[in-house]
């Protein structure tokens, strides 16, 4: 249990724990490899406020991440969980860590490569990036849905090693 008054350790705790809460839906990462904890501070009233940012507007997880973060942090000993929505700057794939990129690849799943920045050029035919195929990785990959077991992944399937795989959308 946290008593008296905060103190820099009482965050730093309070962080390490909100840093090891596992993302609902890739339960390999944690959301801070996921980049959606944004921070987490203690007040002057000893109250902890983490700060999360979904994936995208209407992500169905970020209930059950709000809930798993507050729950983490009161089994932690902070009575006093607030959790808050921070929408802006909205999220991007380019907030996942490397170490949440190299995650993802171990379990089979293809990371986002960078996320597109400044005007979209307008093309008539589509436009799908090379993705490399986390178990081989080869380049020689086709995409076979646009959507996975969540909105944010989208179906592939390997031409060399005949293997499918999910791959994380850029944001």
């Amino acid at each position: 249990m946290v008593t008296g008054g905060p103190t820099l350790l009482d965050a730093r705790r309070a962080r390490r724990v909100a840093e090891q809460v596992p993302d609902p839906e890739l339960p390999m990462l944690t959301l801070a490899d996921l980049g959606v904890l944004r921070d987490v501070e203690v007040g002057a009233d000893g109250a902890v406020v983490a700060s999360l940012t979904p994936t995208y507007s209407g992500c169905p997880a970020m209930a059950e991440m709000r809930a798993d973060v507050a729950a983490r942090l009161r089994d932690a000993g902070y009575p006093r969980v607030e959790i808050r929505t921070v929408l802006n700057p909205p999220w991007t794939s380019d907030w996942i860590t490397e170490s949440g990129r190299r995650k993802l690849a171990e379990h089979g799943i293809a990371p986002p490569g960078a996320a597109p920045r400044g005007p979209v050029p307008l093309v008539l035919s589509p436009t799908r990036p090379a993705v490399p195929c986390p178990r081989c990785g080869s380049a020689d990959t086709e995409e076979t849905s646009r959507f996975a077991a969540t909105s944010c992944k989208a179906l592939w399937r390997c031409r060399a090693c005949r293997e499918p795989f999910e791959y994380v959308k850029e944001i």
